[in-house]
């Protein structure tokens, strides 16, 4: 493993998170955290990212797919002990690295921390997360004290997305804002 620069103004794309170990010779179990899973397929060298935010590259040894979780094998990650250090460690490619989406399509960081307003100019709050319900995916937005809203990302509802200005106009049906 081999240290990357902390300060590195590269944005990452987490694409698994480790949650436990599997084995004794070091394996880990993580989630995935892309949609893009066929991606693996195509990577020898990932970037850890600690839970405290310090970035190290590691080389990927072999991996396997295990029901709707991923089974890493780091090269010199050997043992239980040396697998259990890295739970909770987020495993990372470059943001420019990352799949390039169709328009009209949009990455769940890319829609967090945009501000949301409706289509009279009324500021709303702003994206917290994007929750996965199923087949649909709602935002949920901040709306100041406390307040939550929560958005179906619907084109009925979402009227315009622009990533580059982090802004995001609705049209909310009547009552939906009172339903938060």
């Amino acid at each position: 493993m081999s240290s990357v620069d902390d300060e590195s103004s590269d944005s990452l794309v987490s694409i698994a998170r480790a949650v436990r170990v599997r084995g004794l010779k070091g394996e880990l179990v993580a989630d995935l955290l892309t949609d893009f899973p066929e991606r693996f397929e195509a990577l020898d060298e990932l970037i850890m990212l600690s839970p405290a935010g310090q970035r190290r590259s590691v080389e990927l040894e072999s991996f396997w797919f295990q029901n709707d979780r991923i089974i890493l094998k780091l090269e010199g990650v050997d043992s239980v002990e040396a697998a259990g250090e890295l739970i909770g460690f987020e495993f990372c490619i470059p943001e420019t690295e990352r799949v390039q989406l169709s328009d009209n399509e949009y990455y769940d960081f890319e829609l967090e921390g945009c501000s949301v307003r409706d289509i009279t100019g009324k500021d709303i709050g702003r994206v917290a997360r994007v929750l996965k319900t199923g087949g649909a995916e709602i935002l949920e937005i901040a709306a100041g004290k406390g307040a939550t809203v929560l958005v179906p990302l619907a084109e009925s509802i979402v009227t315009e997305i622009d990533i580059s200005a982090k802004q995001i106009v609705i049209d909310p049906p009547e009552g939906l804002l009172e339903l938060s």
